[in-house]
């Protein structure tokens, strides 16, 4: 299956699932039935269901608890996630505009956090680097930033962008002493080495 066919796939399952929440008037902590009753209601497969409630969990829409199933959380009409997906998920620089805007939250994300990082961050940033390798530990090197920062606007963007990014497998290039880098620029308040660091993993 090519992007495009991927991208409408998704679009519709988020489509799909915004008309059932409004069809069955569902409000703030009504269950939505399980992914794999959503998969027969909806005649969706049962990984698009999933990446479509990903999203809109990330958007803080529902809300999965364990052992219970998910929620919905804060109902409004789902007009964001069908504005991002569209926007995101169609174009012919769908590729370039997604890394950018990654590049520029993880920029703000970093920057910030050299007001906000002290020990008892940096031991915490510093077990994630021994913890995780690749791809795995920037995720989670970035994620620690955007809570050091306590700006969970900023994380919720960036982790739904993530999410789309995964979606059209867009990525950039990570090696296992990039987060160490990161954290030593960051550490040393070295604005221009955190810039020319994370732009050099997107090449942008």
């Amino acid at each position: 299956m090519t992007n495009s066919e991927k991208a409408k796939v998704y679009q519709e399952v988020l489509e799909k699932i915004r008309l059932f929440i409004e069809q069955h008037q569902l409000s703030p902590g009504d269950r939505l039935p399980s992914e794999r009753d959503l998969t027969e209601e909806l005649n969706a497969s049962r990984s698009s269901i999933r990446e479509a409630l990903r999203a809109i969990e990330l958007l803080g829409l529902i809300e999965t608890r364990h052992g219970e199933g998910t929620f919905i959380k804060a109902y409004r009409p789902y007009h964001t996630v069908s504005l991002l997906s569209t926007f995101i998920l169609n174009g012919t620089r769908t590729k370039e505009e997604l890394l950018e805007v990654k590049k520029l939250l993880e920029l703000n994300a970093a920057e910030l956090a050299m007001e906000h990082i002290n020990q008892t961050s940096i031991k915490r940033l510093q077990g994630t680097i021994r913890k995780y390798s690749g791809h795995h530990c920037y995720y989670y090197f970035i994620k620690e930033l955007f809570l050091l920062c306590k700006n969970d606007l900023l994380l919720n963007i960036w982790q739904l962008i993530e999410g789309f990014s995964k979606t059209i497998n867009v990525a950039g290039e990570f090696h296992d002493g990039t987060c160490q880098e990161l954290l030593a620029a960051i550490e040393n308040k070295d604005e221009r080495e955190i810039q020319l660091l994370i732009g050099n993993l997107y090449h942008l």
